[in-house]
């Protein structure tokens, strides 16, 4: 992978060990999420149809327009609410979360338990 830092290779290693097991249907769309230094960025996936169905991420006006968050968590938290929110409006209850070969802890974790308790299933 040439001059590709070892974190990120690390990560990209896990992240085909997982997606060997994970397929996001029609019924049973893919949650992927990705990480970086400042944002948060998360996807409802149909991999049958090899199309997005939902998008929500710490980038957009929305999110740009609220007040700070305390941390990176907290906001991480928000995004997965939103997604659910999202993919609930578009009668998507059941989803597979991918953790894109990150640890499942801190921002990834906080994203996943918002999605949760806004009603999301997985």
């Amino acid at each position: 992978m040439g001059s590709m830092n070892i974190r990120k290779q690390a990560r990209l290693k896990r992240k085909k060990r997982i997606r060997k097991k994970i397929y996001g249907t029609p019924q049973r769309p893919r949650l992927s999420v990705f990480r970086s230094a400042k944002h948060m960025y998360a996807q409802v996936i149909d991999d049958a149809a090899g199309q997005t169905l939902v998008t929500a991420a710490t980038t957009e006006k929305l999110v740009k327009d609220m007040p700070r968050f305390e941390n990176k968590v907290a906001a991480a938290n928000y995004i997965g609410k939103l997604i659910a929110e999202r993919a609930l409006d578009k009668g998507i209850e059941q989803v597979v979360f991918d953790r894109n070969g990150f640890l499942y802890h801190g921002r990834v974790k906080s994203l996943s338990e918002g999605a949760r308790k806004a009603g999301l299933k997985f």
